[in-house]
């Protein structure tokens, strides 16, 4: 049974809000992205919700938020996954201190999330939404790539050319609807990588206010500049890299299954130890600090009217409704001190016997 407690808020697209929840019989914490039934029929988004609660079913990864529960109410179809309250990078580019971050978070932040991706990539999963805003912190000041609605399964050697991403982060072969695959989210890293340096991107200044359609024939003609005092030679050849125009020429795409993680500028981190979460962030987030915005800048939900549902999203919701993920289950089991107290050969089989202290629930709800 899960118990919901509010945390924070926040803005998820065409979907809802995203609130923080805790079951009942372990303690553990979790985000949960609520995504209302009639706002995703409204605007035909069954498919791409579905889609995502699929592929996150499958991924497991330290640098991925992960599924733990998928279950439906009356209203919403909710997605249980990892609690991540450090905020997300976009919010630290722009709202804390001096705009933009420091090299040694930037390389840091850069290595998790490049084995994020190529975590996905194993699994012939294409991220295509590769964002500072999809990057989330958690309490201990890790990182972990979220929100996989974008993401598309190309097994083999499948390729796409479906328009899909964000303005100022789409590669050019997404511009030119040319057959791709993987290169994107290099592409979309690259202008990640020179945000966090200069809070701008390469072809689209902080707030500019120009048609998508200028960015993109920047991004299809122009070369990028490096014009904020905070580029260093490393960091501009490997966004250089990022940033080439032909997918075979670019970095993680020049020969079959390249590494960009083996590229000088990551000398400093040592993978197998950041993989095993041994290696220490350059930042951790304030306990009693809120790294989100006011919710009174998050648009309002309205109620949405005359939507009916039928036999068709009945099923739909059934599918979607499949409670625990396995691994996530276990892990949680494991985490709470469950799994060991029900292996207990001790263990007291039930509440018969105990005097009222010791019925109560070391469970706590949120108020």
């Amino acid at each position: 049974m899960l118990t919901w407690g509010f945390i924070s808020l926040s803005a998820v697209g065409l979907s809802g809000l995203v609130c923080a929840v805790q079951v009942k019989n372990s303690g553990q914490m979790y985000a949960c992205k609520k995504l209302c039934k009639k706002r995703l029929k409204q605007k035909n988004g069954e498919g791409m919700a579905l889609l995502e609660k699929q592929i996150l079913e499958k991924v497991n990864s330290l640098f991925l938020v992960n599924l733990s529960y998928a279950y439906d109410t009356k209203t919403h179809l909710c997605l249980v996954m990892t609690l991540m309250n450090g905020g997300d990078l976009r919010y630290h580019i722009y709202n804390i201190g001096e705009k933009g971050l420091e090299i040694d978070r930037i390389n840091y932040y850069i290595a998790q999330v490049t084995t994020g991706i190529l975590h996905l990539h194993a699994m012939d999963i294409a991220y295509r939404d590769m964002k500072p805003e999809n990057v989330l912190l958690d309490s201990f000041g890790q990182c972990r790539l979220s929100d996989l609605g974008l993401a598309v399964e190309l097994p083999g050697e499948k390729t796409i050319n479906q328009k899909a991403g964000t303005s100022g982060y789409m590669a050019p072969e997404i511009l030119k609807k040319e057959p791709y695959r993987m290169s994107v989210d290099w592409w979309a890293l690259g202008c990640s990588i020179y945000e966090m340096v200069a809070a701008r991107l390469p072809f689209k200044d902080y707030k500019e206010k120009v048609q998508k359609e200028e960015v993109a024939r920047r991004t299809l003609e122009d070369e990028c500049k490096y014009e904020h005092k905070n580029f260093d030679e490393g960091t501009k050849a490997i966004i250089d890299l990022f940033l080439k125009k032909k997918i075979e020429e670019r970095l993680g795409c020049r020969t079959k299954n390249e590494d960009p993680r083996k590229h000088e500028w990551f000398k400093g981190i040592n993978f197998p130890r950041l993989e095993a979460g041994l290696i220490d962030p350059p930042w951790v987030p304030k306990p009693n600090v809120v790294y989100a915005k006011d919710t009174g800048d998050i648009k309002d939900f309205s109620e949405i009217k005359g939507i009916v549902f039928d036999d068709k999203d009945d099923k739909f919701f059934k599918e979607f409704n499949t409670g625990a993920v396995p691994i996530a289950w276990q892990q949680e089991m494991i985490d709470s001190g469950l799994f060991e107290e029900l292996n207990d050969p001790n263990r007291k089989e039930s509440a018969a016997g105990l005097d009222d202290e010791e019925k109560k629930s070391k469970s706590c709800t949120l108020l």
